[in-house]
């Protein structure tokens, strides 16, 4: 409350803010609109009501009214004090009665109810911050704010102009390159500064990768809209999954009646579809959401006479959108989803090679087999889906039953599989999984296994490493367990940490795993299709997904989250909290990699759900970003039966920079209307060597404590001496990186900013504190050189002659990497291609050197590990140069930007790349 309080007396101190006189003008255009002669006898509660809304529309109208009811009512009181004690009964009575009946607020109470509903003390005092205590920012303040604070790049007082005239409500802001409080308000909760980085919203990743290379979007019986047993089928499961851009769906297929196949899964009491209603409704929908490839899932339980109908209708309702092409002699990777536009893959049985032109026995469906054998064990109370139904309604069949029945390892039964069918599944031929040797040595890439869920999860814990490899060549797709009737979700990253590309999902079912999902996929346009981590794409590296600690090869990310406030927070539905009030509280929740996944959480903020201030900071590192989410779960501290007030999930690499609204989400995923998080949120490399794991990343510590990553011995001599060649370029690598980072860290803290903050606001937070006493800056950088200079213009305090030489070392640092970095990485890269000329006989060496069993398994994985380490610390190089032009570039605008400059002919805003450039 005294927060808030501070700034309205601030800003009601200020009688010639652009706020006042742009409320006046409101008010009178308000009176003026609705035909009202004298503006003193103030505006109708009605229209001063919407008045507020239309400025935060967040807020109740009842609300709104009541506290002008109150005003209203201090009024009269005040009024009825000057009246004497013979006529100002009556004069009294008069009055209130009339007030009574046209209710008007006057512009005093207007202008007060505007500031208690329309003021944002954390808005408020950021502004201060950067206007320099002005009530307002001009062009210039804006212009560092959207450089320092939300990445912009190439900001120009024009840019600045450009966005006031956009949000400033003031005409006389406006016309004087002002932003009030409220235009600066409007600019923060507009589309543009939300969490979410809107270059996302469109196909931003290579899509010419193997199909492999992409986890792809996919659904769970999706005909089914309730639970898996006595729930109702239904089209609008097709059309809903679709439209999320889903991109793998599943036809179950069954004898129907008349001679006609349905979809539904056998043996339950869910009521089937008509196949062709079916496949036309995936016709009409398959690429309104996504022009990539759609995967059909088809289940064949159908005798041959209905597989011939089920054919028939596949080639006339999807025709030439199926792709049939058969693969290539020799082909080691699928096509690509580009190349795979606009088509339609079936994934099902193949009849063997040879079968030339007639039907033939094929094992039953994996999913399929297993589905039949659990529900048909609960024996004859459930018909087949051409049986009788009221047969199968007047016989219960209790969840217990299906549950306490099923094998764990049920064996595929055989069936007729007709040769037209075969001839339509192409690229995505179904086969049953043995273990990871067999497959290595004879699945085909056109070739895919499904997983139920335990099994996958148990190869998950058992043969981390083996799953990655695996799915670096073969699609892999993972259906829930059957003992989920209720339709729940598995966790999709506890399978996508190995690498499996299709992680099958009830999009019927709401919760966090179906929030995890979707949030995933709208990383790249909403395409149904995302590249998956580089380290899981390249064909030798060394990755576990079970790893809890660093990964070797990727440079971890101190992920920085400030959570401010909060906006317009409903109350639970379903709570029976006391009252219509919510005591809320955030969790801040990281999604990836074992080493990755934790949660903090903020303070309660006790009966408030209009403007809760939290102003709560976490940090979080991030040891592979490339598969990390955030989360932001707000919950109700005072509830009875239900908590969830919203959330909001996104990928790391959607995240924007800066100050930014996060819009909150229903259970469902529906947007909260005007529900909203106000959090800062930055994104930096981890400074220092740190502490050496226990286990995982094996490291060696030089002389003055600095860790260097260390290869692994394969107990090959000749491949061990190749690796041997690489410890000196590794090390110089180590120390060209960190010497440049650390001397980063060190100016930023001499400047007196945190390690989050960059070297542009760290330039801009210098020129505060440079000024003379006459006011002249004491320091100035000279731009003419592509390393800025700091040079003093007079005797300087011991402070200042601190800042000069720290600025010198950053400097100097940052030369050594760009003058040295090329030479240093292709040392490592030529040591690597040595290494891997051993790759393909890597077997006959480690056998010739008597390794044998377990021991060869190590050496490979020794290999894999080291190649991966080369390539990893060559990467990070490239980083740190690109990380050394971005810091320069922002050291020249900030020059630029805070007048800190000495006047050179030519200089002119240099910066021309994105934060995000450097680590694509």
């Amino acid at each position: 409350m005294q927060y808030g309080k501070h700034a309205l007396d601030m800003l009601s101190s200020s009688q010639d803010s652009l706020r006042l006189g742009w409320l006046e003008q409101l008010f009178s255009s308000a009176a003026d609109s609705y035909g009202q002669e004298d503006v003193e006898e103030g505006i109708r509660l009605q229209f001063a009501v919407k008045l507020i809304q239309s400025v935060n529309p967040g807020v109740g109208s009842r609300k709104v009214e009541h506290r002008f009811k109150e005003l209203q009512r201090v009024r009269e009181r005040m009024r009825g004090l000057t009246l004497d004690n013979e006529s100002g009964v009556k004069d009294h009575v008069e009055n209130k009665r009339l007030i009574g009946r046209n209710e008007r607020v006057n512009r005093q109470e207007f202008i007060e109810v505007f500031h208690d509903f329309c003021t944002r003390p954390e808005i408020y005092f950021l502004l201060v911050q950067f206007s320099s205590n002005k009530e307002f920012l001009d062009t210039k303040d804006l212009m560092k704010f959207l450089e320092a604070e939300q990445g912009m790049t190439q900001v120009t007082e024009e840019t600045s102009l450009k966005l006031i005239q956009s949000h400033e409500p003031s005409e006389e802001g406006r016309q004087e390159g002002y932003l009030s409080l409220d235009g600066f308000t409007s600019y923060l909760t507009s589309a543009e500064c939300q969490l979410f980085d809107r270059e996302h919203d469109t196909v931003c990743q290579d899509m010419s990768q193997p199909l492999s290379h992409y986890y792809i979007s996919s659904s769970h019986n999706t005909y089914l809209i309730e639970d898996q047993f006595r729930g109702p089928s239904d089209i609008s499961g097709y059309i809903r999954a679709l439209k999320m851009g889903c991109r793998c769906v599943e036809v179950d297929v069954w004898d129907g009646p008349n001679e006609d196949p349905v979809v539904c899964t056998g043996h339950t009491l869910s009521p089937p579809l008509a196949l062709r209603c079916v496949l036309e409704t995936i016709g009409r929908f398959a690429f309104v959401a996504s022009q990539y490839p759609l995967i059909i899932c088809l289940e064949n339980h159908c005798s041959l006479q209905q597989q011939k109908v089920m054919w028939q209708h596949l080639i006339r309702i999807l025709g030439e959108k199926l792709y049939t092409d058969p693969p290539s002699e020799g082909e080691t990777y699928l096509p690509s989803p580009y190349a795979l536009r606009q088509r339609i893959l079936l994934k099902g049985k193949k009849l063997a090679p040879g079968s030339d032109g007639e039907d033939g026995e094929v094992s039953e469906e994996d999913e399929g087999a297993e589905m039949c054998q659990r529900m048909k064990a609960v024996g004859s109370g459930v018909a087949a889906p051409g049986g009788n139904e009221k047969d199968m309604v007047q016989k219960s069949v209790s969840l217990t039953a299906v549950t306490q029945s099923i094998p764990h390892h049920p064996l595929p039964k055989r069936f007729q599989l007709l040769k037209e069918l075969s001839d339509l599944v192409t690229l995505c031929r179904s086969v049953r999984f043995i273990d990871f040797p067999t497959t290595s040595k004879s699945q085909n890439p056109w070739e895919l296994c499904s997983f139920h869920e335990s099994l996958a999860v148990r190869l998950a814990g058992e043969s981390p490493g083996e799953f990655v490899n695996h799915n670096k060549h073969f699609l892999s797709r993972v259906y829930p367990n059957h003992i989920r009737i209720d339709s729940s979700n598995m966790n999709p990253q506890d399978l996508w940490k190995c690498g499996c590309q299709i992680v099958s999902m009830n999009f019927q079912t709401a919760g966090l795993m179906m929030d995890l999902h979707t949030a995933w996929f709208q990383q790249n346009g909403n395409c149904g299709y995302v590249l998956r981590p580089a380290i899981m794409r390249q064909e030798v590296s060394y990755f576990s997904g079970d790893t809890r600690d660093t990964v070797p090869g990727v440079s971890p990310q101190l992920l920085h989250v400030k959570v401010i406030s909060g906006q317009n927070l409903p109350k639970p539905r379903g709570s029976g909290a006391k009252g219509d009030v919510v005591d809320p509280y955030v969790y801040v929740e990281i999604h990836g990699i074992p080493a990755d996944c934790t949660e903090r959480r903020t303070r309660t903020v006790t009966q408030n759900g209009d403007n809760p201030v939290f102003d709560e900071s976490f940090e979080f590192q991030i040891n592979l970003p490339e598969l990390a989410m955030v989360r932001f779960v707000v919950l109700d501290d005072d509830f009875i039966g239900d908590e969830f007030i919203g959330q909001y999930t996104i990928p790391l690499e959607c995240l924007q920079p800066g100050y930014r609204h996060i819009p909150l989400q229903s259970l469902t995923g529906e947007e909260l209307p005007h529900a909203k998080l106000f959090v800062h949120v930055a994104l930096t490399n981890r400074r220092g060597g740190g502490k050496p794991h226990k286990r995982g990343l094996s490291v060696r510590k030089a002389r003055k404590g600095r860790d260097y990553t260390a290869l692994r011995d394969l107990g090959v001599r000749a491949v061990d001496e190749v690796f041997k060649m690489a410890a000196p370029p590794l090390r110089e690598a180590t120390d060209l990186r960190e010497n440049m980072q650390n001397s980063v860290a060190v100016f930023k803290e001499l400047c007196g900013v945190s390690a989050v903050a960059n070297l542009m606001q760290c330039v801009l937070a210098l020129g505060s504190r440079v000024s003379g006493p006459d006011g002249a800056p004491l320091l100035l950088f000279n731009l003419l050189d592509h390393y800025p200079t700091l040079e003093p213009q007079g005797p300087l305090p011991d402070v200042l002659r601190r800042v000069v030489s720290t600025y010198d070392m950053m400097v100097h640092a940052s030369r050594a990497v760009m003058e040295l970095s090329d030479g240093v990485y292709d040392r490592i890269l030529q040591i690597q291609s040595m290494a891997m000329e051993f790759h393909e006989k890597l077997q006959s060496l480690a056998a010739k050197e008597g390794l044998r069993g377990r021991k060869v398994s190590r050496a490979l994985e020794s290999f894999s590990w080291n190649i991966t380490i080369l390539k990893g610390q060559a990467d990070l190089l490239q980083h740190a140069k690109a990380e050394v032009q971005e810091n320069m570039k922002q050291v020249h605008d900030a020059a630029l930007t805070g007048n800190l400059t000495k006047e050179s002919v030519g200089v002119r805003r240099v910066r021309s790349q994105t934060r995000r450039s450097q680590d694509d």
